[in-house]
């Protein structure tokens, strides 16, 4: 009797733990990526992945590592990367509309986590708002060397402020998925891109 009580406590303890953590790891970015980081907590990331607390530990260590996880998968596999294409102009017009069809896409959350993932923080997570803020730098940076690229090239102005504009286009990125998050669809969000590309500068 206790043999078979003890085979049946060891198969469940084997079935809690097999699990695809690839799979758990999708569902968990889509709980960051729809309430933010510090709004999800262990005990709803346990549920909607479909595990217990000590699988998710044995699993991804704690919830910031479950969390920068989350944030590696959502940039190989959604958002865009850096600006690319023959010219500034060009690569950044290419981004914004690809970026309008990503954050409106139904298949996942609206907007992106990078973004809306720490929006409201507490003092116990300023390290992954100063994460998600540094990610958004890069991005800045990214445009800001590829419009002092076309400075150089004579494709724009010489007197062009590459910062500036960068910074711009950055708050039009932000705000493209603030209005996804509020419910604009695709094209809503094409012309707001093709209404910042009208801003570019002209010799």
């Amino acid at each position: 009797m206790s043999s078979g009580h003890t085979s049946v406590k060891a198969a469940s303890r084997r079935s809690r733990r097999a699990f695809d953590r690839d799979e758990a790891l999708a569902v968990a970015l889509r709980e960051f990526w729809t309430y933010g980081y510090d709004t999800t907590s262990v005990a709803s990331l346990t549920e909607a992945m479909g595990i217990n607390p000590p699988s998710l530990y044995a699993a991804f260590g704690d919830k910031r590592q479950l969390f920068d996880e989350a944030v590696q998968l959502y940039t190989r596999t959604y958002g865009a990367p850096p600006p690319q294409g023959p010219d500034a102009r060009s690569g950044i017009a290419a981004m914004l509309r690809h970026l309008a069809a990503d954050y409106t896409d139904p298949s996942h959350p609206p907007g992106c986590i990078i973004i809306t993932g720490a929006t409201n923080y507490t003092p116990g997570s300023q390290d992954v708002q100063a994460k998600l803020r540094a990610m958004r730098e890069e991005t800045k940076a990214a445009i800001a060397t590829c419009i002092r690229a076309d400075v150089d090239a004579g494709l724009l102005p010489a007197d062009t402020d590459a910062d500036g504009l960068a910074t711009f286009y950055a708050a039009v990125i932000q705000g493209m998925s603030q209005q996804a998050c509020d419910g604009a669809g695709r094209e809503t969000l094409e012309r707001l891109a093709d209404t910042a590309m009208a801003a570019w500068p002209h010799d």
